[in-house]
């Protein structure tokens, strides 16, 4: 028994949409151009001599006939994302068998799980396969229902692919993806994994299409109308502001970014409001959208630039995360601020040793006009906390030197409440992103205190990330507080097996886990 579950994609910018379905049937009877089904390595020997000893998560005896050879030959060893396909496997209707590797038992995950779905796809795109069915693991260390979800998470975000503007750009997508599941399994149990599956994935997506976009094609207005876009369409409430409303709520310290541009800035604010919910915590997203980052005045070095169009990562994030709130209705209050603006030198920027008024009143020495994000967060924190926000979460991609502390492995994390951050750190659990928490603390805030006024917008060199996050933490005031600096994380500089390169989507997934377990 097939059932097929939703058809995706409310964004225009692939050429086709996956069509998922679930399976019931025994997988040695699914008729489909390739057949995916998941392996872990099960030896626990240590030592020179110990030889992998790959097995099949499956207890269907069709496709563990079929794999027999092969896993006995010693020539597959299950490692992470390791991928091995058969033709034309005796005894199963299907056309051909992909073995796909989740490396170590004992380190088996459900994050492994989504990897492997990806790659899984990956695999399938540029061989001309169009249909890709893969089986549900059967593990006691795999709850099925979050493997469901997290297939098709992977399978979602295999699929696309950054090419949105060549010329001789084929259609190579995955046009039916079905999740097999053993007969007797739960079925609303895995519809609803599956659905939720779709969402995310999809919503993680949608904030890879907007980091895509070069900054000549977003522009802050263009965020502001694709935001509003998405929001009319799966039901939040939604404006856009500009320069009058920024002048009027004196946000000096965002307009002072925006000021150099000649294109205007753009204030976006999203709102979910569940039916019947009017007590409670009200949760407010705050995203850096910085559509292009020169560094302004204090001008970036030519090499690496172009990249600078995802400077807007945390703003995609913070937008790609109420999509999917919207449509898997958490029973909480969430608002969403992303401030988006270009950072350009032109005549009339801003210059190192300005001072600007933020809309909390508070005064910034500008000593770097490239710490800019920070800037337009700061008025982005004081507003959400204006429109009700009683806890703040931001992501920004925001300091370099957040990458040199943590690499592109984790993102950093930031929060001025441990009962707020235990939340989060449990939503990474289920989202599988890695967010290493790094201090706070008053020495930290010495090092941006200014001469001229109340603070500087850098700390300097040492401890960079950290004093950055100390800035936001002035604008976040006694509010519970999360800050996440996804700098190097929000853009794949290589291809790897289960995500193509560039835009990651990171955060979305948990930004979302975040909220809900509210």
């Amino acid at each position: 028994m097939a059932k097929t579950v939703a058809t995706n994609s409310l964004f225009d910018d692939r050429i086709g949409a996956m069509r998922t379905q679930l399976s019931f049937t025994h997988l040695a009877q699914i008729e489909t151009e390739l057949l995916a089904v998941l392996a872990t390595d099960t030896q626990t020997a240590k030592g020179s001599d110990a030889k992998p000893e790959p097995a099949l998560l499956t207890t269907d005896d069709g496709v563990k006939t079929a794999a027999a050879a092969v896993l006995a030959s010693g020539e597959y060893k299950a490692g992470d994302n390791e991928a091995l396909l058969l033709h034309a496997p005796a005894g199963l209707a299907a056309k051909r068998l992909l073995i796909v590797g989740l490396g170590k038992q004992a380190k088996l995950t459900v994050h492994r799980v989504r990897n492997a779905a990806g790659t899984a796809v990956r695999f399938t795109k540029p061989r001309g396969i169009r249909e890709l069915a893969l089986a549900l693991p059967e593990s006691d260390l795999l709850p099925a229902d979050l493997c469901a979800r997290a297939i098709v998470e992977g399978a979602v975000v295999g699929d696309f692919d950054p090419d949105t503007y060549r010329s001789d750009r084929k259609d190579q997508s995955v046009q039916s993806f079905t999740v097999a599941a053993p007969p007797g399994s739960s079925i609303a149990t895995l519809e609803a994994a599956v659905t939720e599956g779709i969402v995310i994935g999809e919503s993680q997506n949608f904030t890879r299409s907007l980091v895509n976009e070069p900054g000549n094609k977003l522009t802050p207005t263009v965020l502001g109308q694709r935001a509003s876009q998405m929001a009319h369409e799966v039901g939040l409430t939604s404006a856009v502001h500009s320069t009058e409303k920024l002048h009027e709520l004196k946000m000096g310290a965002f307009w002072s970014v925006s000021q150099g541009s000649e294109e205007p800035p753009a204030l976006i604010v999203l709102r979910y409001d569940p039916e019947g919910v009017t007590e409670g915590p009200v949760l407010g997203l705050v995203g850096k959208g910085i559509t292009f980052d020169t560094g302004g005045i204090s001008i970036k070095r030519s090499d690496g630039m172009e990249k600078m169009k995802y400077d807007m990562a945390g703003g995609a994030a913070m937008i790609g995360a109420m999509r999917a709130i919207a449509l898997l209705k958490p029973n909480v209050r969430v608002l969403c601020v992303v401030c988006a603006a270009e950072n350009m030198p032109d005549g009339k920027a801003q210059k190192p040793g300005d001072v600007q008024t933020s809309m909390s009143g508070k005064t910034i020495e500008i000593i770097n006009t490239d710490a800019e994000g920070r800037l337009v967060l700061a008025d982005g924190l004081s507003f959400a906390r204006q429109l009700g926000a009683t806890h703040l979460i931001d992501a920004a991609t925001l300091t370099g030197a957040c990458v040199v502390a943590l690499g592109m492995i984790n993102g950093g994390a930031f929060s001025n409440d441990d009962t707020t951050y235990a939340k989060f750190e449990t939503a990474l659990a289920t989202s599988g992103e890695k967010f290493w928490r790094l201090p706070l603390g008053e020495e930290y805030g010495e090092l941006i205190k200014s001469d001229i006024g109340d603070i500087k917008n850098t700390g300097g060199r040492w401890g960079g990330a950290i004093t950055a996050a100390e800035f936001l933490r002035v604008f976040a005031e006694d509010t519970p507080w999360i800050h996440l600096d996804i700098a190097g994380l929000a853009w794949v500089e290589d291809s790897k097996p289960h995500i193509a390169k560039g835009p990651s989507g990171v955060a979305v997934r948990s930004i979302l886990e975040w909220v809900r377990s509210y």
